[in-house]
């Protein structure tokens, strides 16, 4: 079976870390090469969802372009699913360059729990994080309708589509928005490398 198409969703205006979230260092990498070198482990189809390619650095060039009548990670999953039924491929699994450390079983377990659903997305503690999906290419076949309505949620996608939670420790889903995250980030970094 073919391997999903990994989606990166950094369009994002980052604006409460004040602006080119992905380019942000962490670690001694930026958050779009850290997404990145996780992403190629899961798949050899990998592309960066990004309103400007010049909002990935060097990374631009596999760039998909969000849809601009579309607004929020949902432009970006409209444009991986239509990337990924291109491509002949069944699923998308979407992540979002601002939570480093994501578990190394995401796609995995998401992989075998959403058997005939639209999706299955990753929990922690009862909450959802939808940026953090796997999603059935068919799911495209609902955009139109849904769009239409003036909704503009993922998780209401979901919802319409049919999906199953996957649960998670929450340490495994923090994500960085503010300037002070990312220094705790870095702190857990450092730690984790000490150990």
């Amino acid at each position: 079976m073919m391997m999903p198409l990994v989606v990166i969703l950094a369009g994002g205006e980052g604006s409460r870390m004040g602006g080119g979230k992905p380019l942000r260092m962490l670690g001694g990498e930026t958050l779009i090469a850290r997404a990145r070198r996780r992403a190629e482990g899961w798949s050899d189809g990998v592309r960066i969802a990004l309103r400007d390619p010049a909002q990935a650095g060097p990374f631009g060039a596999d760039a998909l372009l969000d849809d601009p009548d579309v607004w929020g990670p949902l432009a970006g999953l409209k444009s991986a699913l239509a990337a990924a039924r291109s491509e002949s491929r069944a699923r998308v699994l979407t992540l979002p360059c601002d939570m480093p450390f994501l578990p190394a079983d995401l796609l995995e377990r998401l992989s075998g729990t959403i058997g005939d659903k639209g999706a299955a997305l990753a929990s922690s503690d009862g909450q959802l994080h939808p940026v953090c999906g796997l999603w059935s290419v068919r799911v495209l076949d609902l955009m139109p309708a849904y769009l239409g309505g003036g909704r503009r949620s993922l998780k209401g996608l979901a919802e319409q589509a049919g999906f199953v939670a996957v649960e998670w420790p929450e340490a495994s889903f923090i994500n960085l928005n503010t300037p002070e995250e990312l220094a705790s980030a870095e702190r857990r970094v450092a730690s984790e490398i000490e150990h």
